[in-house]
């Protein structure tokens, strides 16, 4: 039942990653006038990639130094959910394994 948990939570986090990517490739490719944000579908999966991952990337942003027109957050978030990932599967080999062992790899 456990293991179950710990891929869900693997799973949402692997998504996530996947949306943070998108999103920071439709903000690049909107700036740069590649895509038209007037277009009603573009401007509603913008609008969708912005309001799920803006929760998350707020915070990062309050913290980084401002780089002028370039945005490093979604790579400082992407870092992030690795590091998330990795800790989940050392929590997950040392609840299975029954020792702390594994956590210290």
């Amino acid at each position: 039942m456990i293991s179950v948990l710990f891929q869900i939570i693997q799973i949402v986090l692997h998504y996530y990653l996947w949306a943070v990517i998108i999103a920071a490739v439709l903000s690049t490719l909107i700036s740069f006038g590649v895509l038209d944000s007037r277009n009603r579908f573009v401007w509603a999966v913008a609008d969708f990639f912005y309001r799920i991952t803006e929760p998350a990337l707020r915070p990062i942003r309050r913290i980084l130094p401002n780089f002028g027109g370039v945005d490093l957050s979604p790579m400082a978030l992407i870092v992030v959910i690795w590091v998330l990932q990795a800790m989940i599967g050392h929590i997950q080999a040392a609840i299975m394994f029954g020792s702390v062992q594994p956590l210290f790899y």
